[in-house]
């Protein structure tokens, strides 16, 4: 896998003042993937929003992992719900049309 889509997790925790075990923890609880090539741990670019995320919720309103966790699949759900509801409105005003 090319690296060009990847940010060091050294880069990004040195970016952002955060410890690096504070990435593992995430990777632990499965909410972010972690990328091993040549020795070198990354993460996607397109995880950095979410990630973003959570490090405001642990760090600046002092919520546990195990609650960040919480947060963030609950957020995930919403999310899909909302998406679901829409694709049914949809559906519904194709029908009311016809």
């Amino acid at each position: 896998m090319e690296t060009q889509n990847l940010i060091s997790i050294q880069q990004f925790c040195k970016h952002y003042s955060i410890p690096k075990t504070f990435i593992n923890e995430l990777k632990e609880y499965e909410l972010i993937e972690v990328i091993v090539e040549n020795d070198d741990h990354y993460i996607k670019i397109t995880q950095i929003t979410e990630v973003e995320k959570m490090i405001r919720l642990h760090y600046d309103l002092n919520i546990n992992l195990e609650g960040v966790d919480v947060i963030y699949n609950l957020l995930n759900q919403v999310s899909t719900l909302k998406k679901e509801i829409t694709d049914l409105q949809n559906k519904l005003s194709f029908y009311k049309k016809h």
